[in-house]
């Protein structure tokens, strides 16, 4: 048999069941290359290209090892330090996404600054100064294991809408989009001088595979908008034909793969170097379930062999991160599993840029078999478990309400997409709380309308929990003086689901009739409770109350800390033992999502985020508060399963 090096190939199945092609002779001891960094290529015609069996940087044989890593999951002070450890470890690329939906959270309104600054002086041109080539995925999805894959929960107000699709409704959102980002990327392409060497065209989407026109319009939306390194699309063994394009590389994700695989690839494309675009190390951890984890001598013998066989490799996640935020998204298999705050995900980097044991391993392969000149190691920040805090005050959820400003009323629920906020984008993430009155109890049913789980109230008492696996609620019948009782529902986005055909129906909060009784409530005060940092900024009365604990106090309600800092702040982690469920912001930047059932016991609290003298920690708390925040200088992200 024939491999695409055109070397001679016998077929090795790996403990691990996959199977792939080593080498009967021929086997080298180093992959044979220069090194070629952005510092030392001096001419600029050619760029990258696929020739033969090989790929060719600016006619020199060229083998991509890459890494990912996710700009918007790292704080900015912290992109060179991650940069730098990717390339120390052995790396000669770097692979990013971009998000839509953090790039456009409004309609028409884009942001491309702090966090967010991938393009000119910050991300993109970071990358280039130390020594590394950028492959970009500009989408437009990405997947990433974002809330709805990065595409922007405003595309879904439109009830007709087709995601993914030539369809007009997003084709034009689409196209505003490009005509935004584009531009800003086009001038860092290789041939200009930047360190963008190739682009992929969306993500996967031989597994979604909707619209046999889409992939042809959005390589067309590249190339007329400037966009001229090697263009690419990335699919797992099985999607390769679906996600395919005419004079466009296809590159694997490392799942499906056999030897039908490679013959499918052969027979799309002919003679081509392989590219393992997305060569996964480990999969997002998920509330509720045990975490998971690399097998590293595994990992280290799938290298070792693609690396051998001259296959160009990126590693997904070099560095994974954090889902700061509600950015997270959800898997749905036999069941709905919103996604952890943590994305560490088994890199070679922990969430907080740490080595692991992992990284050294790979790093004396790397140089072992590289010609790439050995750097010192940049440090790992300091670490430390700042005292432990107790709340000093609270607000009730009931007591903050009246003075959100006047609710919305609607006969009928509206969902969250739909709310009349954000200057008409609707409502992205956080909650919504629906009020309704009621006459008489029973059985209140939501009908698979409760998207994803919502918390029922009667008269500001905690009755129970509608979600994905619970579909009713029983309603005491009223008794006393009053004719009427007041039904609350508190919604929670828990995040959009990142993949999958049923996106498109990814709507959030009350997305129908609510029942009781089998008759469907009608008349309701809607409150948007987005959490975003604005809301948490506002201006509001000075309505705090001292928070001394009760044990029998229910949430929900907001907690109000102060942590001293002296000198200069350091890496920590918060530890909320004892609280049950919410968000924490610190210095009113959203931090992320905790939940007492598990795997996740900390959340990552970068040194950026905190500054010398008083810092203001408030917590959401859903259903029942701790007696303290506790601090730690080291993550716990639960047991491995």
């Amino acid at each position: 048999m024939q491999d695409f090096s055109g070397r001679h190939l016998g077929l090795l199945y790996l403990s691990s069941g996959l199977l792939v092609m080593t080498q009967v002779q021929g086997h080298p001891n180093s992959f044979g290359q220069a090194s070629l960094t952005p510092s030392l290529i001096k001419t600029r015609h050619e760029g990258l290209k696929a020739e033969g069996s090989l790929f060719m940087l600016e006619g020199a044989p060229f083998l991509i090892i890459a890494g990912t890593i996710h700009y918007f999951r790292v704080p900015r002070e912290y992109w060179r330090d991650r940069l730098l450890k990717l390339q120390a470890c052995g790396f000669n690329t770097v692979t990013t996404y971009v998000p839509w939906n953090l790039h456009e959270p409004k309609r028409n309104q884009y942001h491309f600054t702090q966090n967010l600054d991938l393009q000119y002086v910050v991300f993109i041109m970071m990358a280039s100064q130390v020594g590394l080539w950028v492959i970009l995925c500009p989408g437009p999805y990405i997947g990433g294991d974002l809330d709805l894959g990065g595409l922007p929960s405003w595309l879904l107000q439109d009830p007709n809408m087709k995601l993914r699709t030539t369809y007009k409704g997003f084709t034009k959102a689409m196209n505003h989009y490009f005509d935004q980002l584009i531009p800003r990327m086009k001038p860092l392409q290789f041939k200009k001088g930047g360190p963008i060497i190739a682009v992929q065209i969306e993500n996967e989407y031989g597994s979604y595979n909707m619209d046999k026109r889409y992939l042809q319009y959005v390589k067309k939306a590249l190339v007329t908008r400037g966009i001229e390194v090697l263009l690419m699309t990335a699919d797992g063994g099985r999607e390769l034909s679906g996600g395919h394009l005419n004079k466009v590389l296809s590159t694997l994700h490392m799942k499906d793969i056999s030897k039908k695989t490679y013959e499918t690839l052969s027979s799309i494309q002919g003679h081509s170097p392989i590219l393992m675009m997305v060569y996964t190390a480990n999969s997002p951890d998920v509330w509720g379930l045990p975490r998971s984890i690399l097998d590293s001598h595994m990992l280290m013998k799938h290298i070792d062999e693609m690396l051998h066989l001259q296959f160009s490799i990126n590693f997904y996640m070099f560095h994974g991160g954090t889902n700061f935020g509600f950015m997270g998204g959800a898997k749905l298999s036999d069941f709905f599993f919103p996604v952890v705050t943590s994305y560490d995900y088994g890199g070679l980097l922990t969430e907080n840029g740490d080595y692991t044991p992992e990284y050294f391993t790979f790093q004396e392969f790397f140089n072992s078999n590289t010609e790439l000149p050995k750097i010192k190691l940049p440090e790992s920040q300091p670490k430390v478990a700042y005292k432990p805090l107790t709340a000093t005050h609270f607000i009730s959820l009931w007591d903050i309400v009246p003075h959100l400003g006047e609710p919305f009323r609607s006969v009928k629920p509206v969902n969250m997409e739909n709310l009349n906020v954000n200057d008409g984008s609707g409502q992205s993430y956080g909650y919504v709380l629906y009020e309704t009155v009621i006459f008489s109890g029973g059985f209140l049913t939501s009908r698979n309308h409760v998207q994803d789980r919502g918390q029922v109230f009667l008269d500001k008492k905690f009755m129970g929990i509608l979600d994905h696996t619970n579909n009713q609620v029983i309603i005491p019948r009223k008794n006393g003086y009053k004719d009427y009782m007041t039904l609350s529902i508190l919604v929670e986005n828990q995040g959009r689901l990142a993949s999958g055909k049923n996106i498109n129906k990814e709507r959030k909060g009350l997305t129908g009739d609510i029942y009781l009784n089998n008759s469907p409530l009608r008349k309701f005060k809607i409150i948007s409770l987005e959490m975003s940092v604005n809301f948490v900024k506002r201006d509001i009365p000075n309505i705090w109350k001292p928070a001394i604990y009760r044990p029998e106090f229910q949430g929900p309600a907001f907690f109000l800390a102060f942590m001293n800092v002296f000198s200069h702040p350091k890496d920590t982690f918060l530890k909320l033992k004892g609280w049950t469920k919410g968000v924490v912001f610190i210095n009113g930047q959203n931090l992320g999502r905790y939940w007492n059932i598990g795997p996740q016991e900390t959340l990552y609290l970068p040194a950026p985020w905190l500054r010398p003298g008083t810092n203001e920690i408030i917590l959401f708390e859903e259903i029942k508060p701790g007696l303290q925040i506790q601090f730690s200088d080291r993550p716990e992200l639960g047991v491995i399963a």
